[in-house]
């Protein structure tokens, strides 16, 4: 059933993990992550070498997942679609905010924040 939800399907989940693809790899990697019902996950860039179908698929479940993620990422829709809080780690602080991804972004007073925390001293 985990390998279902990861559009694992027939005969694709008896493959043997050495003639796996590097999406199918972490597709299996992460139905076993599901499987073993952590209520911790940490990933970094998940959706490296997955296909947009799997993405989704990905995605879908995180949104469902009754536990904590914690993640990298460059994935934009990602981060998006799955984050509801953002921790940005700057070279004098860190900005903690329960914001969406685009709101993080957008928010005035976070990006003054950010540029004071990145300024150069003169």
């Amino acid at each position: 059933g985990f390998l279902g939800k990861m559009l694992f399907s027939g005969e694709e989940a008896l493959k043997k993990c050495t003639v796996l693809s590097g999406g199918e790899k972490v597709r299996c990697m992460l139905s076993r992550m599901m499987m073993l019902r952590a209520n911790v996950l940490m990933l970094d860039e998940p959706t490296n070498h997955l296909d947009l179908e799997s993405i989704t698929a990905f995605n879908n479940s995180l949104k469902n997942f009754k536990g904590t993620v914690l993640f990298t990422t460059h994935d934009h829709q990602f981060a998006q679609t799955v984050a509801d809080r953002i921790v940005e780690l700057t070279p004098r602080q860190t900005i903690d905010r329960y914001l969406s991804f685009d709101d993080y972004m957008s928010d005035k007073s976070i990006r003054e924040l950010r540029e004071k925390m990145y300024a150069v001293p003169a």
